[in-house]
This record gives structure tokens, sequence and C-alpha cells, in this order.
């Protein structure tokens, strides 16, 4: 059973129709066939700046659980496109839901990426959704008997449906989207592919969600995609290529799941979300090797070790094959209501974290520095904002983060695990209310979560779609990432009380709400603070491992340093290393750097300034780097050597920046340093260290944050602090 190809040329006809393709190439397609669309493909293969993205995302699968960030996804690509890259929104086509049936995204691609794209031009192919396999018999030429051979497939809106005598699926084979990329007259191309392709039984707990099509046995394709691919090879006349052309960034690596969550009032895949976010902020120089990089470390804090994004094609290009525009932004104005002074701003750009904390902050017109928006009020990614002082500000008006205001009283939130029978819900909502400074406690589900609390090894995300009866092994309790992954040290023995568990977790939990704390002061995009620092292995052998700078500086740094190629860089157990700090700026910045170990242990770096005073308290002047000036800490010529310990795990430091001393942080730090002769040493009380570092610089904040005028919290001013952030692997 083929396609016919006047059935085929008129499915492509109807849908460049709909975009408003030109009547030209309507014409040429209508009745004369493949040969005619060469030459109109040849006519338009003048050099041009064409800006075409399709942007496909399904929530709604009629036979599959329901996804819920797919269309976040496609708006989140969508607003990015428009006012970071110049993408015009007439070239943006969106498919979602019904709309994405695989006839109608194979057909938009040829009508609006392949018959219009240039040399040249840059083309963004995205889709956010199930992926699963396929099954395909192949002819042995030797033999003549038929091999299987299995296929990452995208799953389409009507991606399920049975054949007579066997299960079919309907799906868009890998093969297809290899050729219809190959169709395309340019070579400046990205996919982006915020899914998962292996079988699965997995139910996440909490807000998360799997895009890999749960647990099925690999199905044969649907007679008509594989006429669709004979079309193809007949009309193109292409090989199969062994790697897809152009940039391909892919959510997951291997056999990893992609993951989508719930939080802050939206839905979204961790990845667009993570790779979106970062390109708002993105220097035009920055590379794809980079971007993934980076992104990599956003999803390594929100889901942990679950889900690893992947890279290929060169890796040395911008992503989607041009620089962003110079002016990197946190927030763009979308509609401005006249008669009620009502304007709405997207916030795409906000860093993750701080997003959920974004109501108060304060806004500049990008590239200025005077305030002029305050958010009050936020839903998901748009907030209601009011105008500081007269200017007139329109749609599309990019803005930049100018102070950024964040609650004294923030907590964990900690979800209680589905493993838990109800007495042992009620126990641990009992035990947790008498430490509520520290953290609340919500059900998996019902909003975002930091953490969960659950029986030792109970991993309820291998819980079957269709189990009943679950056995949950016995044994006490410990808490997980929100991907269920267990935290180090946090298992108790069999049979422990959960108040005994809650009062045993206690440092745990101030450790984590210490690192919380840290983490929300990172803003390497929007610092204004002229820093950068780099982590550098020393010993066994020399090798600068990844860089980090301020985004926003009127300076600019010495020299430019690449991150390693490593999705997630990787330090040796036992090596020695060191970090390079400069300040390209006009005045002295002070340091502390801070982080968590692979033990999941929270570490502080004494700051130092001369090798003869190792062994005595420094004053409050050290830990300064003076304008133009670089500091290497450890210094080289010191006796103390910073060697990472630990079993394989995850650290990470952030190196955190002020244009004021850190006075009573400095204070604090003397009585919490484990070992005052050790230069890195965990400390006694984290969580009194990260409230005395937001004070500081609060204070170095001053007087320009008290535009925010909000009691009881932290307000920071982007020119007086930096913070970057390092995660890497120890193994």
């Amino acid at each position: 059973m083929g396609l016919k190809r006047r059935t085929f040329l008129q499915g492509v006809g109807g849908v460049l129709a709909a975009l408003g393709a030109s009547e030209a190439a309507l014409s040429l397609m209508d009745n004369k066939g493949w040969g005619l669309l060469d030459r109109y493909y040849q006519a338009l293969a003048e050099p041009s700046d064409r800006k075409l993205a399709l942007l496909v995302g399904i929530n709604q699968y009629p036979q599959l659980p329901v996804l819920s960030g797919c269309l976040t996804d496609v708006e989140l690509q969508r607003e990015l496109l428009i006012y970071r890259f110049g993408f015009h929104p007439s070239d943006i086509v969106t498919l979602t839901d019904r709309q994405a049936t695989r006839e109608n995204i194979e057909n938009t691609f040829l009508a609006h990426l392949s018959a219009q794209a240039k040399p040249g031009d840059v083309v963004v192919f995205h889709f956010s959704g199930y992926g699963s396999r396929v099954s395909i018999a192949e002819l042995d030429g030797v033999t003549e008997s038929s091999k299987i051979q299995v296929q990452n497939s995208l799953v389409p809106v009507d991606g399920v449906s049975s054949g007579k005598e066997e299960a079919v699926s309907n799906h868009l084979l890998m093969e297809t989207l290899h050729l219809l990329l190959r169709s395309l007259s340019t070579n400046r191309i990205t996919t982006v592919l915020d899914t998962g392709y292996a079988s699965t039984d997995l139910v996440l707990p909490g807000n998360l969600r799997v895009r890999s099509r749960p647990s099925f046995a690999p199905e044969s394709p649907s007679a008509a995609e594989l006429a669709f691919q004979s079309q193809l090879r007949e009309q193109f006349k292409y090989p199969l290529p062994t790697q897809m052309p152009g940039l391909i960034l892919s959510a997951a690596t291997g056999e990893q799941q992609a993951l989508e969550a719930t939080g802050s009032g939206f839905s979204a895949g961790v990845f667009t979300y993570a790779l979106t976010q970062h390109l708002w902020q993105a220097t035009p120089a920055t590379t794809v090797q980079v971007s993934i990089n980076q992104v990599a470390g956003t999803i390594q804090q929100l889901v942990g070790q679950e889900q690893q994004p992947s890279l290929s094609g060169n890796g040395t290009l911008a992503t989607y094959h041009l620089p962003p525009s110079n002016i990197r932004a946190d927030a763009v104005i979308t509609a401005v209501e006249e008669s009620t002074k009502t304007i709405q701003v997207w916030l795409g750009g906000l860093a993750p974290g701080v997003l959920g904390y974004a109501t108060n902050g304060v806004f500049a017109l990008a590239g200025e520095t005077t305030p002029v928006l305050q958010i009050r009020s936020r839903e998901g990614l748009t907030a209601k904002v009011r105008v500081i002082g007269t200017e007139t500000l329109p749609i599309g008006q990019l803005l930049q983060e100018k102070i950024r205001v964040l609650p004294h009283n923030i907590g964990l939130t900690i979800a209680l695990d589905a493993s838990l029978e109800r007495i042992e819900r009620v126990d641990a909502t009992s035990a947790f209310a008498t430490i509520a400074p520290i953290c609340s406690i919500i059900t998996a589900n019902e909003q975002p979560a930091d953490y969960l609390f659950g029986k030792v090894a109970s991993r309820v995300q291998v819980a079957s779609l269709n189990a009943t009866n679950l056995q949950i092994p016995e044994g006490g309790y410990e808490l997980f990432s929100v991907a269920h992954n267990s935290l180090p040290n946090t298992a108790g023995d069999t049979g422990e009380a959960i108040k005994v568990a809650v009062n045993r977790l206690l440092p745990k939990l101030k450790t984590l709400l210490a690192a919380k704390l840290w983490r929300l002061t990172a803003n390497e995009g929007t610092s204004r603070l002229g820093v950068k620092a780099s982590l550098e292995i020393v010993a066994p052998k020399p090798k600068i491992l990844m860089a980090r700078e301020s985004g926003r500086s009127p300076a600019q740094p010495t020299k430019n340093i690449a991150d390693s190629t490593d999705i997630l860089p990787i330090l040796p157990s036992g090596s020695q290393i060191q970090y390079r700090l400069q300040n390209y700026s006009d005045r002295p910045v002070y340091f502390m750097l801070f982080g968590l170990d692979s033990h999941g242990s929270a570490i502080a770096l004494y700051p130092p300034s001369n090798p003869a005073s190792s062994e005595t308290l420094p004053p409050t002047s050290e830990g300064l780097i003076p304008p133009g000036g670089e500091v290497v800490v450890p210094p080289s010529e010191a006796a103390f050597k910073w060697l990472v310990q630990g079993t394989a795990g995850w650290g990470e430091i952030q190196v955190i920046c002020s244009q004021a001393p850190f006075t009573q942080t400095m204070a604090a730090l003397a009585a919490a340093l484990h070992s005052k002769r050790d230069r890195v040493s965990e400390l006694l009380n984290p969580l009194d260290i990260a409230h005395t570092v937001l004070q500081d610089l609060h204070q170095a904040s001053l007087p320009a944050a008290e535009i925010s005028a909000v009691p009881d919290s932290y307000a920071l001013d982007v020119n007086a602090w930096a913070t970057l952030s390092f995660i890497y692997q120890v193994g």
C-alpha cells in the first residue's frame, strides 16, 4: 500500500497554501511534480539571512498519559527566537496537540522549511513530546532472510494505532527526519529534541514526568510512513548520513529518560527550559559546547544525574548557527494596556531557582542601569509590573535584572514520597512541623519540591503503570532528589521512627538549605561586576576544566577560556585543583568560596592572603582582588594543596564576589570552620554562614537596593555582586 505521488504533492501543497506560500510554488507542485519543485528550489537559492522555524509540542495524546510541559516548550522557544535571535513571527510555525499528526508534521516541514530555505538561511526544528522505538524488518542481501532493526522515533498525536494483523506505530522515524533535514538547501540547521526513546515503566514521583512512551514492545512502522520515506529518497537522491545534518541538541543521552517538571506555576521540559533560559543571557561569542555544558549543570541541579543532554555536530558553532543579539536580557515586555497602564512581562530569561522569588524584583531597560519596572505579581512565566518613573515602555522592549529580592524566610519544600503509608505521612508532617523554619511539607504532585522524604531504597519510580499491591521494602528513612536518587549519607537504619529520622536529618536539611541560598545568589548572566573565574586541575596533569565570567560588566576579560568538551566536567578523585580569579573592573573585589563536596557536606575556602600567615586567622581584608588583578586559590606557593577527596558523586562550588568586604561572613566563618588549620574545611553551621553572606551582599548593595522597599528581605544590586557556579562530577 504505497503513497501516491499526486496525493503526496496535494498534501504538501495544502500545507503551503495554509502557510501562505507563493502561488508560484503551489502551481509548480500542483500537477507538474517534483522536477519543477527542484527548479523552484534553485530559483530560491540566492543567499539570504532568513530564519525559519518549525516548533512541535504535544501534551494531549489520546492513548497515552498526558504530558504537561510540551506546549510551554514551544512557547519558550518561540519567545526566545523572536526576541533574542531576531526571527520574524511569521517565519515561525507551531504545531501543537491535534495539529501535530505525523502527516502534518512532515508536510509542514517540506512546505515551510524545505520549500523556502535558501543556502545560508537558518533553520530550527524543535520537537517536544513522547519518543519511542520501532522495529523494521530488513532483507539480508546474501541469505534473503530478514533481520530486525530497532530505530528511534518521534510519536505524533496520531502515533498509536493498531493494524489488522500486527501492532503498527504511525511514528515519525528518525530516518525520515534525517531525510527531511537533508532536503534543506542550507547547512545552518539546528534540531532540538526534548524527548526520550528507551522503553520505560518509570512513574517518577513528585512533579516529574518521563517523555518516552510507556512500556511497549517495538512495533512496525506504518505503511504511509515508509511510503513517505520512499518519496523522499526518490526525489532528493540523498544517501542516509551517519548523523543528521547540522547541530542536534538532545534532551538525554543514550538510554536516559528525558524529563519534564512542574514548578513555579508552569510545566516545561527540563532541557528546553534550561537551554532557552541560558540563551537569553548568553554572549554572542558563546559556543554551543559552552552552552550545553552550562545547561547540563542546570539540569544536574534540577533533577540530578537522571538526565544529561547530548550534542552532536560541529561544537565550535554558535547555537542556532547565529549569535544572539548583542543585548542580553532576562525579560521582555509582551503586552501593554494603555487604558489601565498594565504591562505584562515574559520572564523566560530568569534562572529557574530565582523565578520562584521573582515577585518584587526590579528591572532596568536592557543596556541601562536605571530601574524602570518592579514585578507585582506573577503567574508562571508572565508577570504584571508597576512602572517606576514615566518612561514609555513599548512591546518588545528587552529588560535586565537590576535588583534581586529574596525573602528572609526562604526554606526547603519537602515532598512526602508515595511509598509512605497514611500513618507515616501523618507522623512525618508532625515531625517536620517542629522545624518549620527550615522546611515545609507537601504531598508529591501538589507543588514544586526541593527534595523527597521516603523509605530507604523504596525506588518508587520503578513502579509499573499497571502494577497493583506494590511491595515496598521495610527500612529506615532517607532523603531523595526529586528524581528519586538517594542523597549521600541520609539513609537510616531499619526500624527507626519517623521522629528520630527527622531529628537525625536536621543537620543535613540545614546544609541543603544553605546550598539553596548560595545557589539563589548565582547571577553569572546578570551581574555587572567585572569578574572571571576558572577551575583548573594542577596535578597530575595541568588542565583548565571550566570557566565562568560575569555577563554584563562594561569591562571585558583579558582572555577567553573554553569549557571542557565533556558535557559535565570530571574531577578525578585525588587530583589537585585551584581556582584562578580575575578582577577586570576598576575597583577592588572581595571573594568567598562555598559549596558541597561529593559527600554532600558543606565546605568553605578560607580566603587567602599571605602564605606565611596560613596558620593564623586572616583579617577581613583577606580575599581581595585588586583592580585589574588576578588571584590563584590556593596560592601556588602555599603549603596547603586543595585535593579532591571522596567517592564518586557530584560537587559544586559558588565563587561569590562583592564590591564590599564580607564583614559579617568573615566573623561567622572564624567560628564555623571545622578546622582552622585547613584552608578548605567542612562547615559546622552552614545555614548561619549562608544568611551572613546574604546580609553582606545586601549591605554592599545599599543605597541602590532600597528602591525595592520590601521589608524582611535581602535586596541585591547586580552592580554590587557576582556569583559564578561550578558544577562537576567527582570520579
